[in-house]
């Protein structure tokens, strides 16, 4: 006896990465010290994306 035939699964298409955080979710910048010259330091911070809201997906504009 032949078995029945499952439906072939269906994929999701895949949403497109966030242009600015390249799909983390997060940006780095450097720290600027000083009130006037703003010097930028080694240091890195990161900071929530706001293009996608730190969700990494692209948004649909």
């Amino acid at each position: 006896m032949a078995t029945a035939k499952k439906p072939a699964a269906r994929r999701r298409p895949r949403p497109k990465k966030c242009p600015d955080c390249n799909g983390t979710g997060e940006i780095t910048e450097t720290v600027r010290v000083g009130a006037r010259k703003g010097r930028a330091t080694d240091d890195r911070q990161t900071g929530l994306c706001l293009t996608c809201w730190g969700s990494g997906e692209a948004t649909t504009d």
